[in-house]
């Protein structure tokens, strides 16, 4: 007769089963409360101190851009409070869509920084949250408006859901290295469209985007996790991604198809 194993062997076994799950990726479920705008209201949010962080730590290295939080000081991790601290105390319901956008992507990109920046040094992301999370995408992690938000919040329920824009998942940024590269500029309502456009066009003509080996077709994981939001079918996703690649079409592909993601922290 087997003896019942010991509670702490049954929780390791636990968490190794917990580690080994494929990352389930959230459905655009509108959060109705934030998709409101005031298109009278003429004001910009001023996005020059995250601008001067991009400045001073981003660099292109390949198909990547590289931020480099080892060498972050303790006042640009001031500036970055700061910046945030600006961007959370204003109700961007109050300003017009267009500067929204911009609002809640650059927010977005700027608290992945911080989280990474207060837990560094780390491996991955994926490293943070909870002992029983796969990374911070569900803690809170700020508060606006007497609401408090998560990453997935911003991107899910708010990002998704109003702007209904596949080209979203190549702005928002998860530091790591198989993700869509973090912008070298940061966004405003006049440069939106631009960055969005050069971000979907970086992503898809680089190898973490998609790449041929034969006869094998490796994606980014991105298209397997929000896939509808790129096409109804695999086909209809690979003309998607075919208006921004420049050389080789992918739709009609007949071989193997698989999709990876490289979860490694993107630092130099």
């Amino acid at each position: 007769m087997h003896k019942a194993l010991p509670r702490y062997v049954t929780l390791f076994a636990a968490l190794l089963l917990f580690s080994s799950q494929t990352f389930a990726a959230p459905k655009s479920e509108l959060w109705p409360i934030w998709d409101r705008s005031n298109e009278e209201n003429s004001a910009s949010f001023d996005h020059s101190k995250w601008q001067r962080l991009l400045d001073t730590y981003l660099t292109e290295q390949g198909q990547h851009t590289l931020f480099d939080y080892g060498t972050v000081t303790k006042q640009d991790s001031a500036l970055l409070n700061q910046y945030l601290s600006d961007l959370t105390s204003l109700d961007p319901r109050n300003y017009r869509q267009a500067e929204q956008f911009a609002y809640w992507v650059n927010l977005y990109n700027a608290l992945t920084v911080k989280l990474i920046l207060d837990e560094y040094p780390v491996k991955s992301i994926t490293k943070l949250g909870g002992l029983f999370s796969f990374g911070p995408w569900d803690d809170k992690v700020t508060n606006i408006a007497g609401q408090a938000l998560t990453l997935n919040d911003i991107e899910h329920r708010i990002l998704r859901p109003i702007w209904n824009d596949s080209r979203i998942h190549y702005a928002v940024n998860c530091a790591s290295l198989g993700c869509p590269n973090l912008a070298t500029d940061a966004f405003t309502a006049a440069n939106t469209e631009a960055l969005l456009e050069n971000a979907a066009s970086q992503f898809t003509n680089s190898e973490k985007g998609a790449r041929i080996e034969g006869s094998t077709l490796t994606l980014s994981s991105i298209y397997d996790w929000y896939g509808s939001d790129f096409g109804d079918n695999e086909q209809e996703i690979l003309r998607e991604i075919d208006k921004y690649r420049d050389g080789r079409k992918l739709e009609g592909w007949s071989g193997k198809i698989k999709y990876e993601y490289d979860w490694s922290l993107n630092q130099p």
